[in-house]
């Protein structure tokens, strides 16, 4: 058994000051640790896959010549079913690296609850699956070093995740002392719903707009899968501009993480209504840690067109007024491309700033794919933001 500031501390040498998840009774003392040192980041994440995302954000901020910026995503294994998309189409797609420390309930041999009777025994064919690394969480001192440094290598070589399995009484107990969350607004008033009425605009014509307002030497924006990157690409491939790939709905997350880690740049997540619906709970934890440099927008065309154009329910979800329920600092809604100039031209308040923009549905002809891949427009925009 070790004690949690003899990993923490280790981990920080080495460049972990960035950690988000959520809670197992495994890892409450990492959590308690974490939570009471100021110059240390925690995000609770309303669940896994967005806590891996939130790490691939901060990775993605590290830059391409600034100094290492690690994070940490823990969860318990029965939450590897969340993090599945994100672990195989975001982090392994676009190699970005982030440590995993990952309880291991229902460990064969070791009595725990019947919902782990069988996550246990398949956890780890579940990370030799998806090609994650991983060895049994270190339980002496002198057992520390040596596996962050084999984490940290595999994850500066291949740009991707390396796993820690943890097993029960692996860390001695650490009380915590504080209440509360740090980084979290809380108290605030719900911001307004204020709305706009106009007439429907493509997605097209909202993302030139949207490019516009954008410029490349202090912006990143992060677009969401399927037509909605491809089409961004398609008006002007940027430097200053990702295409997600899968991993559907983690786009918000993914802006969380870099806006948070990377202050001085703005940072801007295209959503669509499917991708948002699919994730919602990363409205709360936008409304809770988002900063001022964080801009959301939802672009709801009711559809998931890049499929064939199947109906979402979208229509009868007022997402401004749950933006503004979940603390965003601002919220707007409507069908007048203005919406756009609003939630640009806002004076920054303490919190995210969140639009919904109604757009038509269509997308022109022979819209293209990226020539670039994956990994080639993450190294191009790591570039682009390490020359700040």
């Amino acid at each position: 058994m070790i004690e949690a500031a003899q990993f923490v501390e280790a981990a920080r040498a080495r460049g972990f000051d960035w950690y988000a998840g959520v809670p197992c009774s495994f890892l409450t003392p990492f959590i308690n640790y974490v939570l009471q040192d100021e110059s240390l980041h925690y995000v609770s994440a309303a669940n896994e896959g967005d806590a891996v995302a939130l790490i691939a954000g901060v990775a993605l901020g590290a830059g391409s010549g600034s100094p290492k910026r690690r994070g940490i995503a823990m969860m318990q294994n029965s939450g590897l079913g969340n993090a599945v998309s994100p672990l195989t189409s975001l982090t392994w797609t676009f190699r970005l690296p982030q440590l995993l420390i990952v309880t291991w309930r229902g460990q064969p041999g070791v009595a725990d609850e019947p919902q782990h009777a069988l996550m246990g025994p398949i956890t780890p064919q579940m990370l030799d699956t998806m090609e994650i690394p991983w060895e049994l969480f270190p339980t002496e001192a002198d057992a520390i070093g040596p596996a962050l440094d084999r984490a940290t290598e595999y994850m500066d070589r291949t740009g991707r995740p390396y796993a820690l399995v943890m097993q029960k009484g692996s860390v001695a107990p650490y009380e915590l002392k504080k209440t509360g969350l740090s980084g979290v607004r809380s108290g605030q008033a719900a911001a307004p719903v204020d709305r706009f009425e106009g007439e429907r605009v493509t997605r097209h014509a909202a993302l030139e707009r949207v490019i516009a307002r954008t410029p490349k030497d202090s912006t990143v924006v992060l677009a969401s899968t399927g037509f909605c990157g491809r089409e961004l690409y398609a008006i002007d491939d940027r430097e200053n501009q990702l295409y997600l790939v899968g991993s559907m709905g983690c786009v918000t997350p993914m802006a969380l993480g870099l806006a948070l880690s990377r202050p001085d740049l703005t940072v801007v997540a295209l959503d669509g209504d499917g991708a948002a619906l699919m994730r919602m709970g990363a409205f709360s934890t936008l409304g809770a840690y988002g900063p001022s440099n964080l801009i959301h927008l939802l672009l709801d065309n009711g559809a998931h067109e890049s499929t064939g154009g199947q109906a979402t329910v979208s229509r009868g979800v007022d997402f401004a007024s749950i933006a503004s329920a979940c603390g965003y600092s601002l919220a707007l809604d409507g069908d007048d491309i203005g919406v756009i100039d609003r939630l640009f031209d806002a004076q920054a308040a303490e919190g995210a700033r969140f639009a919904r923009l109604s757009i038509t549905t269509g997308t022109p002809a022979d819209l293209p794919r990226p020539k670039i891949t994956p990994e080639d427009v993450r190294a191009r925009l790591q570039r682009h933001i390490g020359e700040r």
